[in-house]
């Protein structure tokens, strides 16, 4: 049985569906980048808000701005907007239903228009992303926007054909603007410190050079709202499709899997208009950073620390390097003695609750988070996640053993790609190729790898850092069995 709006009455005889009208949906919220983790996270607390209250104008409306999004489009339009959510619990139970908050899907890579004008029109209140560390266009050890960006180059001087996101945005401001329509609230789901206003800063950078009459507006009448998102959702796999199919006798072609946790931490400032998700349990807050901070150095970062050390050795899921003692007491020593002395004052939070959370939340048997998912786009993700921490443990006079055996490992990991039984590694990174050419380098000079000033800033010049890092990449490319280094 495929899943689709006419085959909802009987798949409602087996799984919970929609009790919603969904064919009186408006879309007020443009999602920009549909994956995993926005099904189980902003479309999920769309679609129990759409069920508890009437939410009739925050349907979702998803946009692909890569070629890479043709395959998400084609399955989701094929199935009406619907997908199925499985919850994985750690005792084995399994909770499935039906989401049906999206309810369109547009396109962007080819032609512009239809995304631009979901944009502006006047029903948008929200514009949302998950578009990864990389879609922000920053240099990651600066901060700056990146002007040489071939696309941003091209969308600068062909304002009216846009290729990255910010392009898109001043497309769409600029014809509400026109029309006198109300701006509306850009809200950023993705895992960076601040991320609200980064994707302030950097679409402000962008306006400035493109329309500054323009950047003016954007300053004063859009908001930016920075959020902490969280719930871990690995990827999508051909037994999950298969577990549908036998179980239900449902085909879905593009289902999402996840923990049954989930949290969004998020600043009550809007343009336009925002729905009532504190009635779902999302907490609004003044000040989000400190909420952001703790769980970046925490969560995402001690998810890295797994992954890279996890490839190496050739743990092939996060809940592997769990079932193994030396990696459990090297993530705790890592949270408790370099990542929690650095962070804020946080109220209400049980560090201590909230680290045993995160040990039994990787642990769970029945989510398969694949160490290549977690090491995928490093690049991006450890200057905010690990490296990060590093500088901030160097200012304090902290520890940095943890998290700079780690730094090491990944420059090992990046220049033989393969882990101590001789397998291949599966690698995802944007900067793969920059990454190898760095390590590969490193018998001859031991440095090489920290000498990327845009991963590591000025790392290279302290002496703390250097030394620590130095002895313990050359001892990981004398014997390559990390755990005797993590031990």
């Amino acid at each position: 049985m495929m899943l689709n709006n006419n085959n909802l009455a009987a798949i409602n005889k087996q799984l919970p569906t929609p009790t919603y009208k969904r064919d009186s949906l408006k879309v007020g919220i443009v999602h920009v980048g549909v994956g995993g983790f926005h099904r189980a996270h902003l479309a999920y607390y769309t679609h129990l808000l759409q069920e508890q209250e009437d939410a009739s104008e925050w349907g979702i409306c998803g946009i692909g701005l890569r070629k890479g999004d043709q395959k998400i489009h084609d399955v989701l339009i094929k199935q009406d907007g619907l997908y199925t959510l499985i919850v994985k619990h750690p005792d084995g139970k399994i909770d499935s239903q039906i989401i049906g908050s999206i309810i369109d899907f547009k396109l962007g890579h080819e032609n512009a228009d239809p995304v631009v004008n979901q944009m502006a029109h006047p029903d948008t209140k929200i514009v949302s992303l998950t578009i990864t560390e990389g879609g922000y266009n920053f240099n990651p050890a600066t901060g700056e926007f990146d002007f040489e960006n071939p696309d941003v180059q091209h969308e600068l001087q062909n304002p009216n054909s846009p290729k990255t996101i910010y392009g898109f945005l001043t497309a769409a401001i600029k014809i509400r603007r026109e029309a006198g329509l109300p701006a509306f609230t850009v809200m950023s789901c993705d895992n960076i410190q601040h991320n609200g206003d980064v994707t302030r800063d950097m679409l402000l950078a962008f306006a400035k050079e493109q329309d500054k009459d323009l950047a003016t507006y954007i300053e004063k009448e859009v908001r930016f709202p920075n959020s902490m998102v969280d719930r871990i959702t690995p990827v999508t796999t051909p037994s999950d499709i298969d577990y549908l199919e036998t179980t239900y006798d449902l085909k879905d072609e593009w289902p999402v899997t996840c923990e049954p946790f989930i949290q969004w931490v998020i600043e009550d400032d809007f343009s336009n208009g925002r729905p009532e998700f504190e009635k779902v349990g999302v907490q609004f807050v003044p000040d989000v950073k400190p909420y952001e901070k703790m769980k970046l150095r925490l969560l995402n970062a001690g998810h890295s620390v797994l992954g890279i050390l996890g490839a190496l050795h050739g743990h092939p899921t996060i809940n592997a390097c769990m079932e193994d003692d030396i990696f459990v007491t090297y993530l705790r020593a890592f949270m408790d003695q370099e990542a929690t002395p650095i962070l804020d004052k946080l109220e209400g939070i049980d560090l201590t609750a909230y680290k045993d959370s995160l040990q039994e939340r990787f642990a769970n048997p029945n989510i398969k988070d694949n160490v290549s998912r977690i090491c995928s786009e490093s690049s991006a993700k450890l200057p905010k996640f690990l490296i990060a921490t590093i500088q901030d443990n160097l200012a304090s006079g902290g520890s940095i053993d943890y998290a700079t055996l780690v730094i090491a490992a990944w420059c090992y990991y990046s220049d033989k790609g393969i882990d101590k039984n001789g397998q291949k590694i599966e690698i995802i990174d944007a900067m793969q190729d920059q990454l190898h050419a760095a390590a590969s380098n490193t018998k001859t000079d031991p440095l090489a790898f920290i000498r990327q000033e845009s991963l590591f800033g000025n790392l290279i010049n302290n002496e703390r850092f250097t030394t620590t890092y130095s002895d313990l990449v050359q001892k990981i490319y004398t014997d390559s069995d990390i755990k005797k280094l993590m031990n």
